[in-house]
């Protein structure tokens, strides 16, 4: 018998592994480059037909009813970013069209984004927010201690507080811009200005004639009794956050409206808000007593009795 070690190895062919490069050509398998045939290479399958993005009306806190018939509601609606109207400190403005596809139902709008928590900066807003409360005793340690959650909150409360404002007063009939929705800290507002996005100009802007400067003032008046109405000033007034569109004027940007009875401070507000934008009045012609007369007016409004916190100088 012949000794098993006398034979000779068995040759082992070795298997190739998949991902060696030395395989010649003709036996690999052909691969066909199929993105040049997806012609929706590029596209989100799932986003609209045009525009930027669907409409966010879906989901968000909406503003009060009825709502005026520009609003477009339609679920297959959507949303184009236009531009920047204006940048701050807290917030940016943007012009944003909604519309639905195929229809002529369209609307431009703006939307305010309050910053985040990186880079938002609410300047003296500790006075402002005296009188607001929020649930959670943590979001309180929270917002007091400045922290990144804690801004955060500041931020939504910010949003939230101008949207509800908005809404009051929008249906008292006080001239201010339509709340169409709002969704964590983004605000949808109604666009003033021309149908081409031309946003109306600031009272500041303007260098009105005696006539105007009148009839300004008693819009002014008017609007400024609407807040007192609900116990509120707006807290931060000047000729920068007045609009006048088509002769009309418009309170806008109420983020820090002030609760004039809640607040200690709300008759300094209410004070400060008459003598800012009383100065810009009367340095253009208005008589002095005007200013002096509109806040023993809001005053009374307000319930408030005379006292030497009423003074304007």
């Amino acid at each position: 018998m012949r000794d098993p070690e006398s034979y000779p190895e068995p040759s082992r062919k070795r298997r190739r592994r998949f991902d060696d490069d030395d395989t010649p050509a003709r036996h690999r398998r052909g691969h066909t480059d199929l993105t040049a045939l997806d012609e929706r290479a590029g596209v989100d399958p799932d986003g609209p037909p045009e525009g930027d993005r669907w409409s966010t009306w879906d989901g968000a806190e909406h503003g009060p009813t009825p709502r005026p018939s520009w609003v477009v509601t339609e679920h297959a609606a959507v949303d184009t970013e236009l531009g920047v109207i204006k940048t701050g400190k807290e917030a940016d403005v943007h012009l944003v069209e909604r519309f639905v596809p195929g229809t002529d139902r369209r609307t431009l709008m703006a939307a305010k984004r309050y910053r985040t928590a990186e880079h938002r900066l609410f300047h003296r807003d500790a006075g402002y927010l005296e009188g607001r409360r929020v649930r959670r005793s943590r979001e309180m340690r929270a917002m007091a201690n400045r922290t990144a959650f804690g801004r955060d909150v500041l931020s939504g409360q910010w949003a939230g507080a101008e949207f509800a404002a908005l809404g009051r007063l929008w249906a008292d009939g006080v001239a201010v811009p339509y709340p169409v929705q709002a969704s964590g800290t983004e605000l949808l507002l109604e666009f003033v200005g021309t149908d081409d996005g031309t946003a109306a100009p600031r009272l500041a802007q303007l260098r009105p004639d005696a006539a105007q400067l009148c009839d300004l003032w008693h819009q002014l008046v008017d609007a400024l009794l609407g807040l007192a109405r609900h116990g509120l000033t707006h807290g931060d007034l000047s000729a920068y956050n007045l609009l006048v569109h088509d002769d009309r004027l418009v309170l806008i940007d109420l983020p820090q409206v002030v609760d004039v009875v809640g607040n200690p401070q709300g008759p300094e507000f209410l004070a400060r808000d008459v003598r800012r934008i009383g100065d810009w009045f009367v340095a253009r012609g208005l008589p002095e007593v005007g200013p002096a007369i509109l806040l023993d007016d809001l005053r009374v409004e307000l319930g408030m009795p005379p006292g030497p916190e009423a003074s304007l100088t």
